[in-house]
């Protein structure tokens, strides 16, 4: 009996120095991958938003040069700018900068839009900013055009009922003009005639019946009375 007892106080003995004296194992300490974080949100300073007197530094009759700043982004090895005239559409493109600053080129008397995207070498993900609106001045300019209006609602490339569909936008004028909308919906490009009770309202929001199912196009004209602006054309699906 009393072999008997040392046995099993051997074999308790054994499975407590197995089960607590720790492993050699590779975990190196608890170590993993280690975490790549992606890239932050610059936050964009010059030219400010809804800018209407930006001059630049003129070139020639036509141009001016326009100085982009904005605050540095963490984890971030460049940046990319992007700048839109908001008429023709015409993009200019600066890629791989690593300053908070550059200088670019443009026709005077335009509106313009941008936006700065970061970028990290460890990351696949990319982050771009807020999106900014400007006019850069020009000659003999007395009423500037409104701003594009920015689309809400419904979101671009989303799928929703349908039925009763809500439209959403934003509008400004750089004048302090007040402001009418018109409301483009159709199944073709977002650029068919629309019918009366969709043009010229003052409201930011209009609800339209769309009881078919399949893809629409939509886009809004901004008027001041006295020049206007159309937006992207944004598409969705109803089911």
């Amino acid at each position: 009996m009393k072999h008997l007892f040392k046995y099993f106080s051997f074999l308790f003995t054994l499975s407590l120095m197995i089960s607590c004296g720790g492993g050699s194992g590779d975990d190196g300490g608890g170590g993993g991958a280690p975490v790549i974080n992606p890239p932050g949100k610059a936050i964009l300073t010059a030219p400010a938003n809804s800018e209407t007197c930006e001059s630049g530094t003129s070139v020639s009759a036509t141009q001016s040069e326009v100085t982009f700043t904005w605050s540095a982004s963490a984890d971030t090895d460049t940046y990319d700018l992007r700048v839109t005239n908001s008429n023709t559409s015409t993009v200019t493109n600066k890629t791989g900068l690593t300053s908070t600053s550059t200088k670019v080129t443009l026709d005077k008397g335009e509106p313009y839009s941008w936006f700065i995207t970061s970028k990290s070498s460890a990351s696949n993900t990319t982050t771009p900013s807020d999106t900014w609106k400007f006019y850069l001045s020009g000659p003999g300019i007395v009423n500037y055009a409104p701003f594009q209006a920015d689309l809400k609602t419904p979101a671009s490339g989303s799928t929703i009922d349908k039925g009763t569909v809500t439209f959403t936008w934003d509008g400004s004028d750089p004048d302090g003009d007040a402001l009418t909308y018109t409301l483009y919906v159709d199944n073709t490009d977002g650029k068919q005639t629309p019918p009366t009770a969709q043009t010229n309202i003052s409201a930011k929001t209009l609800d339209v019946d769309l009881s078919e199912a399949g893809t629409y196009y939509w886009r809004v004209k901004t008027s001041d009375g006295t020049n206007s602006s159309y937006s992207i054309v944004y598409s969705f699906k109803t089911e």
